[in-house]
């Protein structure tokens, strides 16, 4: 009997001295966007995170470790130590049916991939790709591909795909600025090796891949053009929407009438820019700073994120994730999504009064999100001309709705409700 008091005391002991990281994600964090990162880094070790929504700005709770509390040293993360009684005193409070929290079980790495022209040239533009400079910054690893791995059916190595200020339509982005003699070789290239006539063709066939890895259980994440150009080549597959300029023959006249809105993810009912040759850069009214300088949607400059219910909204709740519920706007090729572009069956999670910022939907057995705009830290006017130090901005709540997208892949999820 003694024997086993004895044996008792000592796993009591142990267990009184067994802790957790907690990572807070409210005002009191550092750095929010290393705080993903390590996220990460504890998902890639095979271990897993709690991440609990709405808890002091979507907070992470990680079984303690030397090697993780190290980490967030070395890389400027707050962090609290806490009691395994605390935890289970923190998971009780989420669970509290009054509550708008819940607590996601994130159990794996995603494999994570940016479609971007990086890959075959130069491409300086791609700097300022916001995915790219904040993968980087959080220290989260990433492969890159573009149209050649895509053809050959790379993207079945992945989970998550970003695309970014991509032009789908095949019209060089319409900014001789960003495409450059290399840039524009390396895409006439590929089309050629895969016996494409135009690069107009080839990159249907690139957002056809896509969609369909996105329609098997794929994400895809899109910013700025990347987003209102993949719905355009798709809704004009098998029309002509490519002027002379960029393809040496005309636009067919019929174009807008024989766009086939069945085929796109995100958008319907929209008029496309046609004949813009390299005198402007819009594609369609999707957009809703097309035509208008400048872009902004209303004087205070911002728009507003959604609280959805975190227990039965799971998963656009952990798309918000934010210690900030009103995001700065910024710029872009495609600033923002024209609310009448959007069809109906598509979740809006961001918004501001003429436009819709930050949106959600499911294709077959996966999801995609896609956010209008080009740098969330970008300044008004050209803040996409350079890129952004993120070491100027640690806590962007910006930067965070994209993180929130490269965990997502990572949870244990529920349907949505509501």
């Amino acid at each position: 009997m003694k024997r086993y008091l004895t044996l008792l005391l000592l796993i009591l002991s142990i267990a009184s001295r067994a802790n957790s990281i907690l990572i807070p994600m409210d005002d009191r964090q550092k750095n929010h966007l290393k705080s993903y990162g390590i996220a990460y880094f504890v998902l890639k070790a095979g271990l897993e995170v709690d991440w609990l929504l709405n808890y002091r700005g979507g907070s992470f709770m990680i079984k303690h470790s030397p090697t993780v509390e190290t980490e967030c040293r070395v890389r400027g993360i707050s962090f609290e130590i806490i009691s395994d009684a605390d935890a289970n005193t923190i998971q009780q409070q989420i669970s509290n049916p009054d509550l708008n929290m819940a607590s996601v079980k994130l159990v794996s790495a995603a494999r994570i991939v940016v479609y971007s022209p990086i890959k075959v040239s130069p491409s300086e533009f791609e700097n300022t790709d916001a995915v790219l400079l904040v993968l980087k910054y959080a220290e989260i690893p990433f492969e890159v591909v573009y149209d050649e791995e895509i053809l050959r059916g790379d993207l079945a190595k992945y989970d998550w795909i970003h695309l970014h200020h991509e032009d789908f339509t095949g019209q060089f982005g319409r900014n001789t600025r960003r495409m450059s003699v290399e840039d524009v070789k390396a895409q006439e290239d590929i089309a050629r090796k895969f016996n494409f006539p135009k690069v107009s063709q080839m990159k249907l066939a690139v957002a056809k891949k896509i969609r369909d890895f996105c329609a098997g259980g794929g994400y895809m994440f899109a910013m700025c053009s990347g987003a209102e150009t993949f719905d355009i080549a798709l809704a004009a597959e098998g029309v002509d929407i490519v002027s002379s300029t960029y393809d040496g023959d005309g636009v067919d006249p019929n174009a807008q009438s024989k766009l086939d809105f069945s085929k796109t993810v995100a958008f319907q009912n929209f008029t496309l820019e046609l004949d813009n040759g390299y005198g402007g850069m819009a594609f369609s009214d999707i957009n809703s700073s097309a035509g208008r300088f400048g872009g902004w949607d209303q004087p205070s400059g911002y728009f507003n994120l959604f609280n959805f219910s975190a227990k039965w909204d799971m998963i656009p709740a952990m798309l918000v994730q934010n210690h900030e519920s009103n995001i700065k706007e910024f710029q872009g090729q495609t600033t923002a999504f024209r609310k009448s572009t959007v069809k109906p069956n598509v979740l809006v999670m961001g918004t501001s009064p003429s436009s819709d910022r930050y949106i959600y939907g499911e294709v077959g057995i996966g999801q995609w999100t896609f956010y209008g705009g080009h740098d969330p830290e970008g300044t008004r006017g050209g803040g996409w001309k350079m890129p952004t130090d993120l070491n100027l901005h640690p806590n962007s709540p910006g930067y965070r709705l994209i993180l929130n997208n490269v965990l997502f892949p990572s949870a244990k999820k529920k349907k949505r409700k509501t």
